[in-house]
C-alpha cells in the first residue's frame, strides 16, 4: 500500500464509512431518546457526545466481512460504544482526568454521584439492547468485555502503590483494559455476521491483536506526559519506545494474519486500513 500521511489514512477510512458513521450515530440517538423524559438523558446525550464510534465501527466491518445473515447489527454497535462510554466515566474519575474530547470530563461537569448513577444507568440500558438478540453469545461477549475491563482497571490501580511494570504485564493490562472490547465487537460482528466458528474467531482474534496495538499506540503518543504507565515501563525497559514499537508492529501483522481466512472485501480492507493507520501513528 503507498505510503500516506497517517491522519489522511484516517479521514480516508471515515469518509468512505461516513453512511455506517452515520447510522451509528443515528443509532444511539434513537436509543438515548427513549429515555428522554428521564433526569439522565442530558447527562447522557453529553456523555456520549463527539465520540469517533471506532469500536461499532468494526462491529459494522466485521458483519459485513461475513455477510450470512439479516440481523441488524446496529443494535449491538450501540451497546458496544455505550459500553466504552461507561469506562470513560470511570476511568476519568480513577485517573482524576479533567477533560476528554475537548471537553469537561464527566464527572467535573456533573459531579461523581452524578457520574456512578449515570454509568448504572448505561450498563442497564445495555442489559435491555442485548436482551432483544436470540442469540446468548452476543450478551455472554459483552459481559466476557466488561469483566475483563473491569479487571484491567482494577489492576492498573497496582501501579499507583508499585510503580513498576514489565512488559508480559503491561500485555496482559492493556489485553484486558482496552483490547477486550474492540474483541467483543469484531467477535460480536461475525456472529451477527452469520459467521462459522472459524471466522467468528479469526475476527475475535483480529479485534485482540488490533486493540493491543490501538493502546500501545495510545500509551506512546502520551509518553511526553509522563503518564503513570510510561513511568512504570522506564523502570524495566532500557529502550521503552523502540520496543513498544517494535511490539506495535507484531501485534498488526498478527491482526492482519487473522483476517487471511475471510473472503476479499471492501469490508476486509478497511479492517486492514485500521491496522495500518496503528502503524503510521507513531512513525
Amino acid at each position: 500500500m503507498k505510503k500516506i500521511e497517517r491522519m489522511d489514512l484516517i479521514d480516508a477510512l471515515w469518509e468512505r464509512r461516513r453512511d455506517s458513521l452515520k447510522k451509528i450515530n443515528e443509532a444511539l440517538e434513537k436509543e438515548l431518546a427513549k429515555y428522554s423524559n428521564s433526569y439522565l438523558y442530558e447527562p447522557l446525550s453529553y456523555a456520549v457526545l463527539d465520540g469517533k464510534r471506532l469500536r461499532p465501527l468494526i462491529l459494522l466491518l466485521s458483519v459485513e466481512c461475513i455477510g450470512n445473515s439479516n440481523i441488524d447489527p446496529l443494535p449491538a454497535a450501540v451497546a458496544i460504544e455505550l459500553l466504552h462510554t461507561e469506562s470513560i466515566i470511570h476511568d476519568d474519575i480513577i485517573d482524576c482526568e479533567t477533560f476528554r474530547r475537548g471537553k469537561k470530563a464527566f464527572h467535573i461537569k456533573y459531579g461523581y454521584e452524578a457520574s456512578l448513577l449515570t454509568a448504572d444507568f448505561i450498563l442497564a440500558i445495555i442489559l435491555d439492547i442485548v436482551s432483544r438478540y436470540k442469540d446468548f453469545r452476543i450478551a455472554k461477549e459483552l459481559s466476557l468485555a466488561a469483566l475483563r475491563m473491569c479487571e484491567g482497571e482494577f489492576y492498573e490501580l497496582k501501579i499507583n502503590s508499585n510503580p513498576q511494570l514489565n512488559l508480559n504485564d503491561y500485555i496482559n493490562l492493556i489485553s484486558q483494559k482496552t483490547a477486550s472490547l474492540f474483541q467483543a465487537a469484531a467477535s460480536i460482528g461475525g456472529i451477527i455476521g452469520g459467521g462459522c466458528e472459524e471466522e467468528i474467531n479469526a475476527l475475535s482474534n483480529y479485534g485482540l491483536q488490533l486493540g493491543i496495538a490501538y493502546q500501545i499506540s495510545d500509551d506512546l503518543l502520551d509518553w511526553d506526559d509522563k503518564s503513570k504507565i510510561a513511568k512504570a515501563l522506564m523502570c524495566n525497559l532500557k529502550n521503552p519506545i523502540t520496543n513498544l514499537k517494535n511490539l506495535i508492529k507484531h501485534y498488526a501483522k498478527s491482526a492482519k494474519n487473522e483476517l487471511k481466512i475471510l473472503k476479499e472485501s471492501k469490508s476486509k480492507e478497511d479492517l486492514i486500513q485500521l491496522i495500518e493507520f496503528i502503524i503510521e501513528r507513531n512513525h
